[in-house]
């Protein structure tokens, strides 16, 4: 474990040689040692967790994906992350990497950021580099209190991220789905939530992912979904969900009980944001992720090589 000088010179170099560009012959004359010893402490920085190099993947073939969802779906962008050579385990890191990597380039003059819930919204944040962006306050998107997997909840998101940028988050003190449309509106009337709510309405910058309820759900696997509501989000045509919020192949919002009983920004609400970043990962995904599309509710889209082109191929 490295102590907190040893932290502390790493990161002096690290950001010497990467922030500023500077050589790492400069680096050493600056510290009066050998050019061999900057690069093994480069390296230790990297070994230690201290940098983590992204590759911005430029191939033709992740262009012309890129450039054919934008012209498909009117995107302001998108980001297609190569899967060549990626363990298929690990192609969420390196979405949430090639998402991480896009925002921090992305945040001028951003001052609200809202952030949705969900295992790749986690793999986001854990792979967001450490800034110094203290005017940002972080905002959750949905309910996000619980005791499961409370480390993909839109509160701790939001608290993580916030963590990041050295800035500050709020807290949205609710489930992302009560008991009772009567209860959501008890709810909703409480001042601090309805405050973080209309925070979320206001964010410069939305972070979202899209669900598929019936393969890999994590609506379900943390018991919001049942298989009785799966039956019947079939026979009404439920595509997907963004922030638990359901919708249809057309990316028309759904009216269903589980709707209004979900505390967190509605998908109309959603579409008013004027940045809404989709980091989606998954071609399991690729129908909800395109009844998303559809319904205009995401401007930038980071996605993988696979999920991309399956969403091309779709007529």
């Amino acid at each position: 474990m490295l102590g907190s000088e040893e932290k502390r010179q790493l990161v002096r170099i690290a950001n010497l040689y990467y922030i500023e560009g500077w050589t790492q012959g400069k680096i050493a004359k600056k510290f009066g040692v050998s050019r061999p010893f900057i690069c093994r402490l480069l390296q230790k920085a990297k070994d230690s967790g201290i940098v983590e190099v992204y590759i911005k993947d430029e191939s033709i073939h992740t262009v012309e994906l890129e450039q054919q969802l934008k012209d498909k779906y009117k995107l302001q962008d998108a980001v297609v992350v190569s899967t060549e050579g990626i363990a298929p385990e690990t192609v969420r890191r390196a979405v949430g990497q090639a998402g991480a990597y896009y925002l921090s380039k992305n945040l001028e003059n951003t001052k609200q950021i809202g952030i949705s819930w969900g295992e790749t919204l986690s793999a986001f944040v854990k792979e967001y580099p450490f800034e110094e962006r203290e005017e940002i306050n972080v905002v959750p998107l949905v309910g996000g209190i619980g005791t499961k997997h409370i480390e993909i909840h839109a509160n701790q998101l939001a608290y993580e991220l916030a963590k990041k940028l050295h800035g500050t988050s709020s807290y949205l003190y609710a489930p992302a789905i009560v008991e009772t449309a009567e209860l959501k509106e008890y709810l909703l009337e409480i001042p601090d939530i309805k405050m973080v709510l209309e925070k979320g309405h206001n964010v410069d910058i939305a972070l979202i992912s899209v669900g598929n309820p019936y393969k890999d759900s994590t609506m379900r696997n943390l018991g919001y979904l049942q298989d009785e509501d799966l039956q019947q989000f079939r026979k009404i045509g439920i595509a997907g969900d963004i922030a638990s919020r359901f919708f249809d192949a057309s990316g028309n919002a759904v009216d269903h009980p589980l709707n209004h009983r979900t505390i967190g920004l509605p998908l109309e609400q959603l579409r008013q944001i004027k940045k809404v970043v989709g980091i989606v990962e998954g071609v399991h995904k690729s129908e909800s992720i395109s009844a998303a599309l559809k319904g205009s509710y995401i401007d930038v889209l980071i996605i993988d090589e696979h999920a991309a082109s399956a969403l091309i191929r779709e007529q």
